[in-house]
């Protein structure tokens, strides 16, 4: 298992919408939301490659961005929160 924090960025122009919220639905799949485009988590080599090969459906390379920070494990890396710090449970309706 590799502990993930993946980042999108998706333009916002007249298809932005739909595709966000295809690439919010995929990167759930494998990963917990915590705040606004940000994820994180342990996932496998595998699910990795499975969930690149599902964004690059939506994905526009000349306009948007996913960034992924791999690590062996969420101990090897210090996590601050300054401000609010959302909650888990906060994404349910």
């Amino acid at each position: 298992m590799v502990y993930v924090i993946l980042v999108y960025d998706i333009k916002l122009d007249e298809k932005g919408p739909r595709i966000l919220r295809n690439v919010f639905k995929i990167v759930k799949k494998y990963l917990h939301h915590i705040q606004n485009s940000v994820f994180e988590g342990d996932i496998s080599e595998a699910q990795i490659i499975k969930l690149k090969f599902e964004l690059a459906d939506y994905i526009r390379k000349d306009v948007d961005s996913v960034i992924m920070f791999e690590s062996r494990s969420e101990k090897w890396l210090e996590k601050e929160f300054l401000g609010m710090k959302d909650d888990n449970t906060s994404n349910f309706l």
